[in-house]
């Protein structure tokens, strides 16, 4: 009975607690309902105002379109009124051209018939000279010239002779007026450089270690390099001999920088001398930079100004070339301001005349014709070409320009203290060329000419046929380049001349 009771207990509240939880879930529903349609009015509410917003947007973006549409109309139209008025103004001027073209063929069939004019004139008067003279014009004008001249003939001598004298003296005085001036507004300070450099040492014990064993260190050093070393000259020095200034300054900051690091081996003298080969290229730069713009030429190409550069390490007759280079642009620009000629060509020709130099020693040729290579090579002018190329009389004077920088190149080498290859040195050079020719079988006479740049050699025709002088100009150029140290290129010229002479009596 009890577990009947118990049993209907727990039916009983479980049919109370489902009643309560359905009711309680209706509720729940019912709220949810409310918040959806609340949601959903909220929402329509929303969309209802972004559309009115929107519109009002397209409204305001429709109206702005217009305005735009408006104003970009009245633009075109203020644009084709001024084309209608260009275009009327056009139309004027073509037909005043047209008007202007018919005057002036009018006027040249004018011209023309005038010309006609005068041509059948001109054929009358020559038809009547010749029928009164019997004479053609050219032959009665032949016959006055003649006569004037066998009556006048000392007077017109006299006048030539005057004239002549009064003209050679004037064009002397002005051009060494010209020379005065431009002397006297540029003056520079000229160094005379030796063909030697004299290398301090700190210690004379490290002279060993540059030795090295058995020589090893210093062979290697003027096989890097290309100088002579000169060891024992000097105490506590080192003497770098080359005719090269440039491979000396090389040799000198390789030595400087192998004595500042104390380790002296084939292998860091390598490293060392490539070190001041980029050292020297830059400092070459730097240099030809300061060149141009003291002249004030901007407009060179760099590989040119470069090349100038290398020049500060050249030296002729011990002048140094760059330092020469820069006077003569500076005399050059003178003389042409002077005389109304090009200022900038004749600049330019004086500061690049000796560029050739940079790389004569390196290539074979003339530094004139080198210097021409380069130039055109680089795009260059011709004009400033033409300028520089007749400096030492190797090619015809092209332009007023060209004399102007073969005199600016006198002036500068034959300036007091320019140049200093010793008196000594320089005959000796010149004795030296001239034995070594004529040494050779067959030589009747030889010259040293042009500063030792030359060497003419005259044969004795009998003796030496022309295979043979062509054999002894390569023999001797051989001789010369293996017995002598000289700068640049020494051009020898073999002369081989027959004369055959008969007498008439």
């Amino acid at each position: 009975m009890q577990y009947i009771l118990a049993l209907a207990a727990l039916v009983l509240g479980g049919g109370l607690g489902y009643l309560a939880r359905r009711s309680w879930a209706a509720k729940q529903i019912g709220s949810l309902e409310e918040l959806s349609d609340r949601k959903t009015k909220e929402a329509e509410a929303k969309a209802k105002e972004i559309i009115v917003e929107a519109k009002d947007k397209a409204a305001q973006v429709l109206l702005e379109g217009k305005n735009e549409e408006k104003e970009r109309k009245n633009q075109i139209a203020a644009l084709e009124h001024r084309l209608l008025e260009r275009e009327g103004l056009l139309d004027k001027r073509l037909g005043d051209i047209a008007e202007e073209e018919k005057g002036i063929k009018r006027k040249e069939e004018e011209v023309k018939k005038k010309e006609g004019e005068l041509d059948v004139m001109h054929d009358k008067a020559e038809a009547e000279l010749r029928r009164i003279t019997g004479l053609s014009a050219e032959e009665a004008k032949q016959a006055l010239f003649e006569e004037v001249k066998g009556r006048h003939a000392e007077d017109l001598a006299k006048s030539v002779q005057f004239f002549e004298t009064e003209r050679r003296d004037e064009m002397e005085r002005k051009a060494g007026e010209v020379i005065t001036i431009a002397l006297q507004r540029f003056a520079r300070s000229h160094i005379a450089e030796l063909t030697t450099t004299v290398f301090h040492l700190p210690d004379e014990e490290i002279k060993g270690k540059i030795i090295g064993r058995e020589g090893r260190n210093i062979r290697a050093l003027e096989r890097a390099t290309g100088v002579e070393f000169v060891i024992d000259e000097a105490p506590g020095a080192i003497v770098i001999s080359s005719f090269d200034p440039y491979r000396r300054e090389i040799a000198r900051i390789a030595l400087e920088k192998l004595v500042k690091d104390g380790r002296i081996q084939p292998a860091k003298i390598e490293e060392a001398v490539e070190e001041a080969k980029q050292e020297i290229a830059r400092r070459t730069m730097d240099i030809g930079e300061q060149a141009v713009a003291e002249v004030g030429i901007y407009d060179l190409p760099k590989e040119i100004v470069q090349l100038l550069g290398r020049l500060h390490f050249r030296t002729s007759f011990g002048q140094n070339v760059l330092t020469h280079s820069v006077e003569m642009a500076h005399v050059a620009g003178m003389i042409a301001a002077e005389l109304n000629l090009n200022v900038a060509v004749a600049k330019k020709g004086a500061l690049v005349h000796d560029i050739g130099k940079a790389i004569d020693h390196e290539v074979e040729g003339t530094h004139v014709d080198l210097g021409m290579k380069l130039l055109k090579k680089y795009g260059i002018d011709e004009k400033i070409i033409d300028a520089m190329k007749s400096h030492h009389d190797d090619y015809p004077y092209a332009s007023s320009e060209a004399y102007v920088v073969t005199a600016a190149d006198v002036l500068s080498a034959a300036r007091p203290g320019a140049r200093r290859g010793t008196m000594e040195n320089y005959i000796k050079r010149l004795q030296d060329l001239e034995k070594i020719a004529n040494e050779f079988p067959g030589v009747k006479q030889s010259y040293a000419i042009s500063a030792g740049r030359e060497l003419r050699v005259f044969v004795i025709p009998e003796k030496v046929d022309d295979f043979r002088a062509l054999e002894m100009a390569r023999e001797i150029a051989n001789r010369v380049q293996s017995e002598l140290k000289y700068p640049g290129e020494i051009k020898v010229n073999v002369i081989r001349e027959m004369r055959a002479v008969e007498y008439a009596r």
